[in-house]
């Protein structure tokens, strides 16, 4: 196999051979395009996501400055995927978001890694990993999702935490390193923060 089959496999490999980079740098091009876009371009946004990105649902929104190793090459998004300003998409390999999920400001989400050997690395060595995050989950401001995580459905991670391992569904995870805090309950039903009740007209 060569390094860009190599990428996909979970397999070490240079990143910075010539049929990585020649390829990578045309999917940069789009992204520079898309974060050049002005507010009032929606459409133009759309258009580009759906030229950028391996999949994309309808209604997705990705607030500009888009950060992402391949411009969203190997990304896929189900429909109504909301995140906002700054998000990192180390999406060297795939990259897999459910429907509905949202996306605080500055979280970062990385498929890629490097050996712990010092030789190896200083040869430029890399492995990526998938990252799956299922539908309807939220992550707070300033997560960080490392390679070969999977989130399940519905749940939420806290702001600032770094999610080093899987994390079930319907929970509410937090912290460095990233640990369940509790299910999603009863109480939830009925307070959206705190002592404040949900009331919708």
């Amino acid at each position: 196999m060569n390094n860009r089959e190599k990428m996909l496999t979970g397999d070490l490999y240079l990143p910075d051979g010539d049929e990585v980079m020649s390829e990578q740098l045309l999917c940069m091009e789009k992204l520079y395009d898309y974060n050049a876009t002005r507010p009032l371009e929606g459409k133009k946004r759309t258009q580009l996501l759906k030229e950028m990105f391996a999949e994309i649902g309808e209604d997705c929104y990705i607030e500009p400055p888009l950060h992402a190793n391949w411009g969203g090459h190997h990304v896929h998004f189900g429909k109504r995927v909301y995140a906002n300003f700054n998000l990192t998409l180390v999406d060297d390999s795939h990259i897999y978001i459910g429907d509905y999920t949202m996306i605080g400001p500055n979280v970062t989400i990385a498929s890629a890694g490097h050996p712990i050997l010092p030789e190896l690395r200083e040869k430029n060595y890399q492995y990526n990993i998938p990252v799956h995050i299922g539908k309807n989950c939220w992550l707070g401001a300033g997560v960080i999702v490392l390679p070969g995580v999977t989130i399940g459905d519905n749940t939420v991670i806290g702001a600032g935490s770094i999610v080093t391992k899987d994390i079930p569904s319907n929970v509410v995870a937090v912290g460095n390193p990233c640990k369940v805090l509790r299910e999603i309950n009863e109480h939830d039903k009925e307070y959206y923060y705190k002592d404040r009740k949900i009331e919708l007209d």
